[in-house]
């Protein structure tokens, strides 16, 4: 069977299939915004790049105990590409899957899925509710506090980071960079 390249308008019917949580579809939008972004700056395919960030999280509200396992199951039965599966499970590696992000797209993330988590908390607590504002130095300030956002994982973070070869910071702005985009999509315009 030949796999084919998935649109956006199909990846997110899947998502929308598999979730009615608003704040699982908003995360899976803020990576997307963020993946597209990350792309762009990096002459990758944007359109590639956003699909998987969408859709990486498929299963997690449905089949939290079996996450990354059932998206692979989904996008295999969709007849998803190989890499498109492989990326979008890679962000699990180390919690709940053994397959290590290698290329720039899964270290990217990797690093951003738990990231936006932390931008979106250190959003929300701003006069202004907003990312539009937002810089990486109010993020970096609240990332010292472990107790602020404590369930994001920042050791991921870090690893995503290290496998990168890049600055917390430059991560940081690059993430808010791209939520930027789509902030009235994800409610921090």
């Amino acid at each position: 069977m030949i796999s084919k390249t998935p649109t956006r308008k199909e990846a997110f019917d899947l998502l929308l299939k598999y979730n009615q949580n608003e704040s699982l579809i908003k995360h899976a939008l803020a990576v997307e915004g963020v993946m597209r972004y990350f792309a762009r700056t990096r002459g990758e395919d944007e359109e590639k790049w956003g699909i998987i960030g969408l859709i990486h999280d498929l299963d997690y509200e449905q089949f939290p105990e079996r996450h990354c396992k059932k998206t692979k199951e989904v996008l295999w039965e969709q007849n998803w590409p190989e890499d498109y599966i492989r990326a979008a499970i890679s962000h699990g590696w180390g919690i709940c899957i053994d397959v290590q992000p290698e290329t720039d797209l899964e270290k990217i993330l990797y690093a951003v899925d738990e990231l936006t988590g932390l931008v979106v908390t250190t959003a929300l607590v701003r006069p202004s509710k907003s990312v539009m504002d937002l810089k990486a130095k109010s993020v970096k300030k609240k990332w010292k506090d472990k107790r602020f956002a404590a369930g994001v994982n920042r050791s991921i973070i870090e690893k995503g980071v290290q496998m990168l070869d890049m600055e917390l910071q430059d991560l940081i702005t690059g993430t808010i960079m791209g939520m930027r985009e789509i902030a009235e999509d994800i409610g921090l315009a």
